[in-house]
């Protein structure tokens, strides 16, 4: 199956606006527009889902958005922690041109980054096209106004404010409790990914009634440290795969828990008759945590660090349809460019200029491949004595990359076509393609050094 003429999801959102619907078996109303609902795990390894064959794990319900849509093999979040990817998700930009080029924290002395007041957000954007926005679970874009999530787009906010959670049951960091319901300081009992599971359950029951089209951002906590799986889960882990490094065996029993509550949520879609017109996305933040026993698959290293096992992230989408199902992209795509495809999906295009693009074309099951020699630009800032608070930066175009893994270390270079794993630095044997590749990476800085990163 292919792309079933996307212009008419073009004429009911410009000609018939939140109008638009039809009637489904004579009760429930259908929007012509699809629903949307994107789910963000927290540090989840590359290779840390069971549909690319990963033996001690098991993620159906992961699988089966794969399995029902298109996966992406070559997927990149913009950064390598969690702040800066976000930005660039709900900006459509890469994450230093909208004030955040690290992580956001609670004390000033350790914090990298500020949302600017002057970036269009994503669910803005949908809301001028008819949609209903949410999000449930971690923002992590600001602590305080104006950058709370009510305040930049969203109309409802369920979850937690912060960064990462120093305990999931008691829901707290530094002692601080940043859990809200929109504005409202809440304190609720349970499990995080249990309670972001209920509470997104809950919402799609309640947009049955609605008209208008729904958005829900259902950003997981997890697997992010602290690795706290229910016990029950740890045990099935434990029972199931003999042997198991205990330190990786708990990191399983935290991702198939979530892969439970993901299932969870799906089935809400399906028990009220809104699945086939919802599209899923599905993908990470970042590469998987080398001390929490993440799998990153073949790929160097992980969470923090420039080279591929940091950056590349599982991704799928389904549509039901519209794509057709276990279909596969191998192009090269960042997670800003999530931003421009559901626009165009919901039949509006960006406010304002931004660097992501667009990657609807790929639902049709076109195997070409999407701009060859596009450059893929990575930034992260941070403190501490490994960092200084200086940056790190990489570059890729076409098959070349560049890379810096620390501020004080020099360059690297390697040619990903021949060496995906970049164990072969040839920055003295191409010292053409390094004086090429430094000359666009100087311009990228230029521009975001124009942005405020502080208050």
């Amino acid at each position: 199956m292919t792309l079933k003429n996307t212009t008419f999801l073009i004429f009911c959102a410009v000609i018939l606006g939140l109008g638009c619907k039809m009637q489904a078996q004579g009760t429930l109303q259908k929007k012509c527009k699809p629903n949307i609902l994107f789910i963000l795990t927290d540090d989840q390894g590359y290779h840390d889902v069971s549909y690319y064959g990963t033996n001690d794990l098991k993620t159906p319900n992961i699988d089966a958005i794969a399995g029902s849509g298109m996966r992406f093999d070559n997927f990149y979040a913009n950064s390598t922690v969690c702040s800066p990817t976000r930005a660039a998700i709900l900006t459509g930009r890469y994450q230093d041109r909208v004030g955040v080029p690290g992580v956001i924290r609670t004390f000033s002395d350790d914090n990298w980054g500020y949302l600017s007041p002057n970036a269009t957000l994503l669910p803005q954007e949908l809301s001028r096209a008819g949609y209903e926005t949410a999000i449930i679970g971690k923002w992590h874009l600001g602590l305080e106004s104006p950058n709370t999530p009510n305040e930049r787009g969203f109309d409802y906010f369920h979850g937690w404010l912060g960064d990462m959670m120093d305990d999931y049951w008691k829901h707290r960091r530094h002692d601080i409790n940043y859990m809200r319901l929109n504005e409202k300081e809440i304190d609720p009992k349970g499990h995080a990914t249990d309670l972001f599971t209920d509470w997104s359950v809950d919402y799609i029951k309640d947009q049955v009634k609605d008209e208008k089209p729904f958005f829900l951002y259902l950003a997981y906590n997890a697997p992010h440290s602290p690795v706290q799986p229910p016990q029950n889960w740890l045990d099935k882990v434990l029972k199931r795969e003999k042997g198991i490094d205990s330190t990786r065996a708990k990191l399983v029993a935290f991702i198939e828990h979530m892969d439970d509550g993901i299932g969870k949520v799906i089935k809400a879609l399906k028990d009220s008759d809104q699945y086939e017109n919802t599209i899923i996305v599905f993908t990470s933040d970042n590469g998987g945590h080398i001390p929490s026993k993440a799998n990153n698959g073949p790929l160097r290293d992980g969470k923090q660090s420039m080279y591929e096992g940091g950056l590349k992230v599982p991704t799928c989408i389904s549509w039901p349809g519209q794509i057709e199902a276990g279909s596969i992209s191998k192009n090269n795509w960042m997670t800003m460019d999530i931003y421009p495809t559901l626009l165009e999906i919901a039949g509006t295009k960006p406010k304002d200029a931004i660097e992501g693009r667009s990657f609807l074309s790929e639902f049709s099951g076109s195997s070409a491949v999407v701009d060859a020699d596009r450059t893929y630009y990575f930034i992260r800032r941070e403190g501490n004595t490994r960092y200084g608070g200086q940056p790190i930066y990489a570059i890729r175009k076409g098959d070349w990359k560049l890379l810096q893994n620390s501020p004080y270390k020099a360059y690297e270079l390697y040619n990903l076509k021949n060496d995906p794993q970049e164990k072969e630095n040839l920055i003295e044997q191409e010292v053409e393609k390094y004086k090429e590749l430094n000359k666009i990476l100087m311009e990228h800085i230029q521009v975001g050094g124009q942005t405020p990163w502080q208050k």
